[in-house]
């Protein structure tokens, strides 16, 4: 059985991780990033705090809702490790291109995804077929 997450428990994730970026790239404030950052570290070891948070205010059956993909999901989760992390250390580091543009690829992202694309699982998808297409070439 796959196991999944609703979707508005994903999409609150979403929005949280695209609020964050955004007000760190309108005011400038690094520190704002570590918030979404600790996140979805946490979420690596299962604990999401703005996931279970989403989850404890669900009105029906987690079941009734669309699903969406663990794996999905925690690949996303490293993307946005990855970008979050790296725009911190430009903020850091002085380095304010570094930090605004990992930042607008955060918030890029996170934004797209709020509006029904999902980046992340479409890179997943093309890891995923390529993959596949190099075992059976085999």
């Amino acid at each position: 059985m796959i196991r999944s997450i609703p979707r508005p428990v994903v999409r609150a994730n979403q929005a949280f991780i695209f609020s964050m970026s955004v007000l760190t790239i309108i005011t400038g404030q690094a520190w704002i990033l570590v918030l979404p950052l600790v996140a979805n570290l946490l979420g690596l070891i299962g604990f999401n705090p703005v996931m279970r948070i989403a989850a404890m205010c669900l009105r029906k059956p987690k079941s009734s809702y669309i699903p969406e993909d663990v794996e999905q999901q925690r690949f996303n989760s490293y993307i946005a490790i990855a970008c979050l992390t790296l725009s911190f250390i430009g903020f850091l580091a002085g380095w304010a291109v570094m930090g605004y543009s990992f930042a607008a690829m955060v918030a890029i992202a996170s934004g797209i995804a709020l509006c029904g694309f999902c980046i992340g699982c479409f890179l997943h998808f093309q890891l995923k077929m390529w993959q596949h297409r190099r075992a059976t070439a085999k």
